[in-house]
């Protein structure tokens, strides 16, 4: 009996609400193999976990939240079976939530900073990345994958 009261517990724990810290609405635009999507969306974010609402015509139609995994509406995997549906193998686990956040991605491999933010430029036989980073606009794309990210202020 006490085993079932731990496991009850675990799950509901497992399973609560998180409460994020910051919420921002925001012009999204993903093109991928396994999404596309342009409209308005919400980045709801925590110290450990983010949250990507995405609407059409103020209508809820996506939401992929990202702690230890990721999850797209109800399916849950590990981040890097993610990157193998959604993005590339080659990208690492934490790409998604970099490219969310605006935080530089393969360990800031290429950086420059600028007055506004800062550039990358990646390109080896996997990748041919252009990852831009200003307090305005976050703008990812990956020409040899044929993924695009663009995230807006909705000002």
């Amino acid at each position: 009996m006490r085993y079932i009261v731990i496991i009850l517990a675990l799950l509901f724990v497992g399973c609560s609400t998180k409460e994020y810290k910051q919420t921002k609405a925001k012009i999204i635009i993903i093109k991928t193999k396994q999404l596309k999507f342009a409209d308005v969306g919400y980045i709801k974010n925590n110290s450990d976990a983010v949250l990507l609402e995405l609407f059409v015509a103020g209508r809820p139609v996506k939401k992929i939240e990202i702690n230890h995994l990721i999850c797209v509406d109800k399916w849950c995997n590990t981040k890097s079976a993610f990157n193998s549906s959604y993005l590339n193998d080659a990208y690492p686990d934490d790409i998604l939530q970099h490219i969310i956040l605006g935080k530089a991605i393969f360990n800031s491999l290429n950086k420059s900073t600028n007055s506004s933010g800062f550039i990358q430029k990646i390109k080896n036989k996997n990748v041919d990345i252009t990852y831009r980073v200003t307090n305005k606009e976050i703008y990812f794309k990956d020409r040899q994958n044929h993924i695009i990210f663009k995230i807006k202020d909705t000002k």
